[in-house]
């Protein structure tokens, strides 16, 4: 059963049909949205100030989700993949984003709607990525321009799977 720990007075409130992998840890002032799955040793540590995560999200295995004592705090729209080993500290994700496997994005950063921000990239404080757009790099710059219809499909696509195998894991867990 995944961690689920008040903080503060904070409870973490998690939506209808969220899977939470065994030991994926959630803390204090949390809100997620329905239809989301937050998988193995993921980290949402909303100890020091608030994360907010939309619906259909997908934070995968190892991610960390964190902010700065009463300064920035983690909002993550709808539709966002949060990929294998990445760190969100403080920022602002949009509906259809897709953070790639060990990126991080850190404090005050803003990553518009549909965009991209490719593994093992570096968003550094208060940068703001354009929508439907590829950032790479360390730190990431920006790479090219995508087109809208393309990044909203694969993205749907992505937490439509990510539902998908989180189904798999509720099965399991009935038997």
């Amino acid at each position: 059963m995944a961690i689920i720990k008040t903080v503060r007075g904070f409870t973490p409130s998690i939506g209808k049909d969220t899977y939470l992998a065994d030991n994926a840890t959630v803390v204090g002032d949390v809100v997620i949205g329905e239809g989301c799955s937050v998988w193995f040793n993921a980290v949402l540590r909303g100890d020091v100030n608030s994360i907010r995560i939309g619906n259909h999200v997908n934070i995968q295995d190892c991610a960390v989700l964190h902010t700065l004592y009463e300064k920035s705090i983690v909002e993550i729209g709808d539709y966002v993949s949060v990929g294998h080993n990445v760190t969100i500290h403080g920022a602002k994700i949009c509906d259809y984003a897709l953070i790639g496997m060990g990126a991080t994005v850190l404090d005050f950063a803003e990553i518009g709607e549909g965009a991209i921000v490719a593994a093992g990239s570096v968003v550094l404080s208060n940068t703001k990525v354009p929508p439907y757009t590829l950032w790479a790099g360390v730190p990431a710059k920006f790479v090219k321009n995508i087109e809208p219809t393309q990044t909203n499909e694969i993205n749907r696509k992505i937490a439509h799977n990510y539902q998908m195998y989180a189904d798999w894991f509720k099965e399991n867990d009935k038997l």
